[in-house]
């Protein structure tokens, strides 16, 4: 699904040069669960965000289910992102003026999608995220755990294969916490890769598979025997 070869990444200002990447090599396969952990400042949201197609690399090849993103111009890497690419953010970065329904709605309109379809699959997404009876709420009516559980239900509801999540537990106490990467767990039994940048050794165990990062370089990486199936599975 993914290949990186060679990738770096520079900032540049008039004073300093920064290789927040250097020379990443890289391969994930679909239906896996990667967690990428390592100390601030490292460079792991800036490799999310070029997984993501959000940030271009200074050098190196990107391959993202046999397309090289590389050289690609915005519209065509908007086009790749949609329907393709789920994000999760540590902030949840819901529309305040929208509803849960409508929030989770939105990726569906950019899509084109007819109404009758949308509806149909904004509800059976929130069935799955068990958040059916808040589909009128807004955001600022919800608890954190419920508010990342609609932004995880608008990041699946494209069925996305891809699903990048920066944090997600971050502003969520222990119990949500747990629930989200849970959630997580269960969306990627049923074949959706996913990705997380964590700092949580808890998060990160949820992962088949470990990348370490140091000063911009893989340092390390470890494989996780995790159970994939346990009774917490029904969430979803």
């Amino acid at each position: 699904m993914i290949k990186i070869e060679n990738l770096s990444m520079l900032f540049a200002t008039d004073e300093v040069q920064t290789k927040a990447l250097n020379n990443i090599n890289l391969e994930i396969k679909q239906g896996e669960f990667v967690a990428i952990m390592g100390p601030s400042g490292c460079g792991k949201s800036t490799l999310l965000n070029i997984l993501g197609t959000l940030d271009t690399p200074t050098s190196g090849s990107y391959s993202f289910n046999g397309y090289r993103v590389e050289g690609m111009n915005e519209k065509q890497l908007t086009a790749l992102r949609k329907g393709n690419i789920g994000f999760i953010f540590q902030s949840f970065n819901l529309i305040d003026e929208l509803t849960v329904y409508e929030n989770v709605e939105l990726p569906l309109i950019y899509l084109h999608v007819k109404p009758a379809e949308r509806k149909r699959r904004v509800m059976e997404v929130l069935d799955k995220v068990s958040l059916t009876h808040r589909a009128g709420h807004l955001p600022q009516q919800l608890s954190g755990g419920q508010q990342q559980r609609v932004a995880i239900a608008r990041a699946v509801v494209t069925n996305a294969p891809l699903l990048l999540a920066d944090e997600p537990t971050g502003n969520l106490d222990s119990t949500n916490g747990m629930e989200v990467m849970e959630l997580l767990r269960t969306l990627n039994n049923r074949g959706t890769t996913v990705v997380i940048v964590t700092h949580s050794q808890r998060d990160a165990m949820y992962a088949h598979r470990i990348i370490r990062l140091l000063d911009g370089k893989i340092i390390a990486e470890n494989f996780n025997h995790r159970p994939d199936t346990d009774d917490k599975s029904e969430m979803l």
